[in-house]
């Protein structure tokens, strides 16, 4: 298999009709499950709050990544501001929600990405990328155009509209989303989303038919799906209703990160139980779950933040 995929869709010129189909979701705009409608080529904004240009918050070698990301020399991160989500416990509230950050050009975006290649980094780490996808492919194809040739990591929150996750089908090596949920109830009033356990089901569905189980060459990611699930306090999360999807519907060789690093951020205060961390008692119960229902890459490399 050739690495990274996008090389490949670049020669063909299957990569400009890619890149043409993905900016027409953006008027009116229907790139995500919010469908908005608003025109964002004229400018207008959405849920997202972000029109035609993209706008990056920071980006560098990201050392608190899963192990096959980081390798040696970090996952080369690039954080979009703003979010199709919207958490009241987002730890990175001053990017998602307050909108700290920079709108630039997509000429720009490529040099940002080619920076991280030169700097070493191991891959392209997409951190909030859905609704800004187009101009990031843009970006992807000027980059890919002057030496651009590591993996690309879609790095998300599981929101995801498979019209659009088809159109990255050989864009994107490696799909990390997480899967906050299965509860639609709690979904809409932590994250304001509405229909979060079908979507997110059929976005992961689709990512793993793309890429598949997590390939790793060399203590390297090259390729395939990555997905993190994020305990709550008193099982907001439904953390085994997870796991069970997981394990029997992806595959029980999915690279699975189990994470206990939940602390309240934002909103949180106001949501209890969201006000406090986890306890040693929750995390065990959690790790119980993916050892029952077969998981055989479990991924629980976190600092411990006991009550």
């Amino acid at each position: 298999m050739k690495y990274p995929s996008y090389l490949e869709l670049l020669e063909s010129g299957e990569l400009n009709r890619r890149l043409e189909a993905l900016y027409a979701l953006l008027s009116p705009c229907r790139l995500c499950p919010h469908k908005c409608e608003v025109d964002r080529l004229a400018g207008e904004k959405g849920f997202c709050r972000v029109g035609n240009k993209p706008i990056v918050a920071s980006y560098g070698p990201h050392f608190g990544e899963e192990a096959p990301l980081v390798g040696t020399s970090g996952s080369g991160a690039i954080f979009f501001t703003y979010c199709n989500m919207a958490c009241v416990y987002c730890q990175n509230w001053e990017i998602s929600h307050l909108g700290e950050g920079d709108e630039i050009t997509v000429e720009n975006l490529a040099k940002i990405m080619l920076i991280l290649q030169v700097w070493g980094c191991h891959n392209i780490n997409l951190v909030t990328p859905t609704h800004q996808i187009p101009f990031i492919v843009e970006a992807i194809k000027i980059a890919a155009e002057k030496g651009l040739v590591l993996p690309i990591v879609y790095n998300c929150g599981g929101y995801e509209a498979v019209e659009t996750l088809k159109l990255l089908d050989g864009i994107i090596d490696i799909y990390m989303p997480d899967i906050k949920y299965m509860d639609d109830k709690v979904a809409l009033k932590l994250s304001k989303i509405k229909n979060y356990s079908k979507v997110v089901k059929e976005a992961v569905i689709e990512m793993h038919r793309q890429v598949g189980d997590l390939v790793i060459e060399n203590g390297i990611a090259k390729r395939g799906l990555i997905i993190r699930h994020l305990v709550l306090p008193e099982n907001l999360a439904q953390t085994e209703e997870v796991i069970k999807f997981v394990a029997e519907e992806i595959s029980p060789n999915t690279y699975f990160n189990l994470m206990d690093q939940y602390r309240p951020c934002g909103d949180a205060w106001k949501y209890p139980p969201l006000d406090r961390k986890i306890t040693k008692e929750e995390w065990n119960k959690a790790l119980g779950l993916a050892q029952k229902y077969g998981l055989k890459r479990l991924d629980e490399r976190r600092a411990r933040f006991w009550d």
